[in-house]
């Protein structure tokens, strides 16, 4: 089966023959690109099309590796035996089992999300090498192997925060996902509003894209934001004269507050919006 994306997320060309390319390779896919532009989301519209299982496991600063694996429950197991507890003499029942087992158990070819993976240790991803190459791993207190019952579709997103390391990149099919332009920007806003005004649409891409374009923006508003932009502007029945006023004004479009996230966007914005209409 091949990925052609769903009817509730636009995938572009490449981006869907990055993801076919990296399950016919059974490489995990790492996909880089902005915040909010739908990477994690990928994972999810992967497994829906395919019709697999799905599991995520969201890594935070202090993610170890093992935590993907299992982990040993050694306080409980401690305690139990003060409590004069039988299940001590089993070690089988102080064994937590992480995402990665979970999903190396399941009856049909899963889809794992490894999300945001740049925010764990840089010797995070060295740590997965060999788990991620042979599909299989040691419990040690057991002294057991647990293999993968099937090689899941792997996809590893990155938001770029610090750099990974060259073993680890070998291993994985690469692929960035760029800012949509504004004829896909377009389909993705139909796919989740498909009855909003084409006027109303027309001028709120003016204003969004003429934020991202600003000179010296610290955070350029994302898609998920526009997304976001929208519902407010729909909750609140704006006329797209606002929006259209407040463009030839160049002032703070209204409800900006979903687009632009840090005061000093902020106070640019309007430093550069009132050289602008000193000029005129």
């Amino acid at each position: 089966m091949r990925f052609e994306g769903s009817d509730t997320y636009v995938a572009t060309d490449d981006l869907k023959m990055a993801v076919n390319a990296a399950v016919t390779l059974q490489r995990p896919l790492l996909v880089k690109g902005e915040p909010g532009t739908g990477k994690t989301q990928l994972a999810v519209e992967l497994a829906r099309a395919l019709g697999r299982p799905y599991f995520e496991w969201h890594i935070k600063s202090t993610t170890k590796a093992q935590q993907g694996l299992y982990e040993y429950d050694a306080v409980s197991r401690l305690r139990d035996s003060q409590l004069g507890d039988a299940r001590v003499k089993d070690i089988r029942h102080y064994i937590v089992k992480g995402k990665l087992w979970e999903c190396f158990e399941s009856e049909t070819p899963p889809v794992l999300l490894i999300d945001e993976i740049d925010k764990a240790d840089i010797e995070f991803p060295n740590d997965l090498l060999r788990e991620l190459d042979k599909m299989a791993f040691d419990v040690y207190e057991t002294r057991e192997t647990i293999k993968a019952r099937h090689r899941p579709a792997i996809l590893i997103t990155s938001n770029n925060e610090k750099e990974l390391p060259d073993a680890f990149l070998r291993r994985c099919f690469f692929h960035y996902i760029r800012f949509p332009d504004r004829e896909t920007l377009q389909k993705i806003v139909d796919v989740h509003y498909p009855g909003l005004k084409k006027n109303l649409l027309r001028e709120a891409l003016e204003v969004f894209f003429g934020l991202r374009e600003l000179p010296g923006l610290k955070k350029r508003p994302s898609t998920s934001e526009l997304l976001d932009w929208l519902k407010l502007l729909l909750a609140e029945d704006l006329d797209p004269a606002v929006l259209r006023e407040a463009s030839a004004k160049k002032s703070l479009p209204p409800l900006y507050g979903a687009l632009l996230k840090n005061e000093q966007d902020v106070h640019l914005f309007e430093r550069l919006a009132f050289m602008a209409r000193r000029a005129q």
